[in-house]
């Protein structure tokens, strides 16, 4: 069975190289004209192509020419195609954050690991926590705090000690970065289709940033998040290696 194969790569020279065979073995095409395309690189990059494709059909599958791949596969030039043929998907939603800036600047994106507040200044930030609507946390002393999907528990929420969720699973995890007030708070688990808003208090004398994958927002006053269930990302693995067995071999090393 043929397949049509858009090759991108991140601009490292191991990944440009590997891009160079990949090419010469197999041959490219537009992404616009591909059935699937495959990413070389890293995880940002990963998420960077993921982001850029996402109104294409074609889903994407990664090969490692980064650092820990967690959503790429092994990198091989042999025997891609009976690889791309096996593949298993899995396919995720990302999450669509609305954040206010001081100015009344309204900023919008996507996020496919989590959307994260962090503070911007020498003190701690202080965060309100609302969910659909109900204040569930008054004040939030911290260094900062993120909403992640279940795709995204392996990285940054896994570091701030959050929870690791089963791919698949209609669940988001909350978890706050150096709590310090309350001290014990250890984050929470909410559904899929919760709305999550973050006021920022005192914004002036203790200035928050959003970030949604690595899309920046400074000086923000709100920040509201829900999970975007109109955009599916498909990404494809190889069998035995999908997201789901890296994510509970994540939780016995």
């Amino acid at each position: 069975m043929s397949r049509k194969i858009a090759f991108v790569a991140s601009d490292t020279t191991i990944a440009q190289a590997a891009h160079d065979e990949l090419v010469a073995r197999y041959g490219n095409v537009a992404e616009e004209e591909a059935d699937i395309i495959v990413a070389l690189g890293g995880d940002g990059f990963m998420l960077h192509t993921l982001h850029n494709t996402q109104h294409l059909p074609a889903p994407v599958y990664g090969m490692n020419c980064g650092t820990v791949g967690f959503l790429m596969n092994e990198y091989a030039p042999e025997g891609l195609i009976d690889r791309l043929i096996v593949a298993e998907e899995e396919v995720i939603n990302p999450l669509s954050m609305r954040a206010e800036s001081a100015d009344g600047t309204v900023h919008e994106a996507l996020a496919i690991n989590e959307v994260s507040l962090l503070r911007a200044g020498p003190q701690a930030a202080k965060l309100q926590i609302s969910v659909d609507g109900r204040v569930r946390l008054d004040e939030l002393v911290c260094d900062g705090a993120l909403l992640c999907t279940p795709a995204g528990s392996t990285a940054y929420n896994y570091s701030a000690h959050g929870p690791i969720l089963p791919i698949g699973s209609d669940v988001l995890a909350l978890t706050a970065m150096a709590a310090f007030r309350p001290r014990r708070w250890r984050g929470a688990l909410l559904p899929k289709n919760a709305v999550v808003r973050f006021d920022v208090l005192q914004p002036d004398k203790r200035p928050v940033m959003a970030d949604a994958d690595s899309r920046s927002v400074p000086n923000v006053v709100s920040v509201e998040i829900r999970s975007c269930s109109d955009i599916a990302h498909r990404i494809l693995f190889d069998p035995g290696h999908g997201l789901e067995e890296r994510l509970i071999r994540e939780q016995f090393v």
